[in-house]
């Protein structure tokens, strides 16, 4: 486990990259999933790792476990490369939005 100073440092950052709130991940992670006809039950809902962020925005940092630590840093790592990269027309602006939005981080949010 990561130790604690650095854990918090973890912890301040996942929460300042991951904008959306658990409720708004959630829908998200429904709305992202259905289709015409059908709609995921919401613990189906959404990508393995957006599962995940939304598990662990309902934790406390006590309770986080190595996977969450690990899943953690991939997010912050992915939506830092993401919003550093140049993305193009509305088109590919939208698709990159949806996948940021995917993991909790919504880039129209202030």
């Amino acid at each position: 486990m990561t130790d604690a100073l650095e854990l918090d440092a973890l912890w301040d950052e996942f929460h300042r990259v991951v904008n959306m709130t658990s409720q708004e991940l959630a829908a998200w992670l429904r709305v992202a999933d259905a289709d015409e006809e059908t709609e995921p039950l919401p613990e189906h809902a959404g990508s393995p790792t957006g599962r995940h962020v939304l598990a662990i925005l309902q934790k406390r940092r006590t309770d986080l476990t190595d996977d969450d630590v690990r899943v953690m840093y991939e997010v912050v790592d992915s939506v830092t490369e993401q919003a550093d990269s140049g993305y193009g027309p509305e088109p590919e602006e939208t698709r990159r939005r949806h996948r940021l939005m995917t993991i909790g981080h919504d880039p129209l949010k202030a």
